[in-house]
């Protein structure tokens, strides 16, 4: 039976084995490594679904960096998502569930839960999780005044609602980091 010991590549380079290695043959295979992971890379979407709006916000190809997407109106959603997973590799989908202080489910659920239901109907294989989403409104309100936005511009409530679900989706990042 031949040996079927496997080796890492830093074993190797530093020549900690008895054997010859063409350093050229790794770097090739590193590349053809890399690009395979850029391929498979998807995004992570996160929604911040309201009555009247949708705020949305995605990660990078890479998952490094929150951005804002955009504001869909809600009656508009499905048809958004619809177009945007034929164009983006969403992997993961991360949706604001809004929890009171004592951790249990706000009235907003009356809305937010036929949405979820719809979503998983539409898109079975997608993996959905919910994120508490409390005082998102209010910080990004406060990211806004920091971030120097005009009276006119922080009064606009899809901006309010895609800087919302930018922090949803970053506070979940920043969780995974620590998992």
């Amino acid at each position: 039976m031949p040996n079927t010991q496997q080796y890492t590549y830093q074993q190797i380079t530093q020549s900690k084995l008895p054997i010859k290695y063409d350093h050229s043959l790794f770097l090739w295979i590193e590349n053809i490594i890399f690009a395979e992971i850029l391929i498979v890379v998807g995004r992570i979407l996160a929604i911040d679904y309201g009555k009247k709006r949708v705020g949305l916000a995605v990660t990078d190809p890479l998952k490094i960096i929150a951005n804002k997407l955009t504001t869909v109106p809600s009656h508009q959603i499905f048809d958004f998502l619809k177009d945007y997973f034929q164009k983006e590799e969403v992997e993961q989908v991360i949706i604001g569930y809004p929890l009171q202080m004592n951790n249990e489910a706000s009235e907003a659920v009356l809305y937010i839960n036929p949405f979820l239901k719809r979503f998983q109907k539409l898109y079975p294989d997608m993996p959905i999780e919910q994120v508490d989403e409390r005082f998102t409104s209010k910080m990004a309100f406060q990211t806004m005044i920091d971030a120097g936005l005009r009276k006119k511009d922080r009064q606009n409530k899809g901006t309010v609602d895609a800087v919302s679900a930018t922090i949803i989706l970053q506070s979940y990042m920043e969780q995974q980091k620590y998992r």
